[in-house]
């Protein structure tokens, strides 16, 4: 029997349009920050939804929604740290729910494009010890970010 791990996403407001293929991609081929499941761990996503835009008012309804439905695991997209600017409330959103609900969350889904990758580094918005840490688990090789532009 496969191990199972159920999986929510949460992207920002701005992409609310998004139909989730870069996410649901790198769910299945396991790159970005999917890439911490092993590739016999079956993967079901049980919760897809916005932030609800800035301050980020579904962060206290939608984790409760996706715990009915199993989550294990949340994803913050992608998006929220590649779109202009990244969201700044990523460590409180990440901190509120881990803290109030239990849920660990990976900031993360699909690898960064390197378009987005490139640009925040010109911009060196990205500067600082914690953008490591919120980064690490959507950078990936070159080669791999590049197939995500």
């Amino acid at each position: 029997m496969k191990d199972s791990t159920r999986i929510g996403i949460i992207i920002c407001d701005r992409y609310r349009d998004c139909a989730g293929g870069k996410c649901f991609r790198s769910m299945k081929n396991r790159e970005g920050a999917f890439n911490i499941y092993g590739k016999d761990q079956e993967l079901e996503l049980v919760g897809y939804t916005t932030c609800r835009g800035c301050p980020g008012g579904n962060i206290e309804h939608a984790p409760e929604e996706m715990i009915k439905n199993g989550v294990d695991v949340i994803h913050f997209a992608t998006g929220m740290v590649v779109g202009y600017p990244p969201c700044p409330y990523i460590n409180h959103f990440k901190n509120f729910i881990e803290e109030k609900w239990g849920v660990k969350v990976v900031v993360g889904t699909h690898p960064i494009p390197e378009k987005y990758y490139k640009t925040h580094t010109n911009l060196k918005t990205w500067e600082g010890l914690e953008w490591e840490d919120i980064l690490k688990p959507a950078l990936a090789t070159e080669e791999i970010r590049l197939a995500y532009d």
